[in-house]
């Protein structure tokens, strides 16, 4: 297996990465974290867990690009399997359910509870000890239910799942640094 760059000890706190999992070069996954099979953090996402309780970031789970992830002491944050954290989400000392989905720039603060099969809409506010309900759609800030996923679109929220794992997969393999000491081929424009 490949070295990863990114990922930090603090002080005793070491993350925890199974080997299957993917960071991106020039994300940061610091101290006391848990990423379990599959899982991906993508480019310029930071997990800090400098807390005794740990971030735990479930299976086949993606923080994408630009995502925050920390926690206050006592306020654990946990994420599920199959969960997608959108470009610049925030999450704060919170749980996700499985199969959820929060959308680009929504916020998470703490003690809020998002249940299984959920979408968080994007830049959606999730204010402190709130709890969203399994197979809810929620918008707005301050964030809202709306209405019931359909079996199609919960099913949809494990596809993008997948395409993720796959991803990761893909970039593992052929990302490469281009520099002028490179022997990849650059495009003109």
């Amino acid at each position: 297996s490949t070295t990863m760059k990114g990922m930090y000890a603090l002080g005793t706190y070491v993350p925890k990465i199974a080997a299957s999992c993917w960071v991106a070069p020039n994300a940061a996954v610091v101290g006391n974290v848990i990423m379990k099979e599959q899982s991906s953090v993508w480019f310029s996402a930071t997990i800090r867990g400098d807390n005794p309780e740990p971030i735990t970031v479930g299976e086949r789970t993606n923080v994408q690009d630009g995502a925050v992830l920390h926690a206050d002491a006592g306020v654990p944050l946990t994420i599920g399997d199959n969960v997608t954290i959108g470009h610049q989400a925030m999450l704060h000392g919170c749980t996700v359910g499985d199969n959820s989905l929060i959308g680009i720039g929504a916020t998470v603060l703490n003690k809020s509870v998002i249940g299984k099969n959920c979408v968080i809409g994007a830049h959606s506010l999730i204010p402190e000890n709130k709890s969203i309900p399994d197979g809810s759609l929620v918008v707005g800030s301050p964030g809202k239910v709306v209405r019931q996923l359909s079996e199609e679109q919960i099913d949809a929220l494990k596809a993008g799942a997948d395409h993720y794992v796959s991803n990761q997969e893909w970039f593992k393999e052929t990302l490469q640094l281009v520099d002028g000491d490179s022997d990849i081929t650059q495009s003109k424009l």
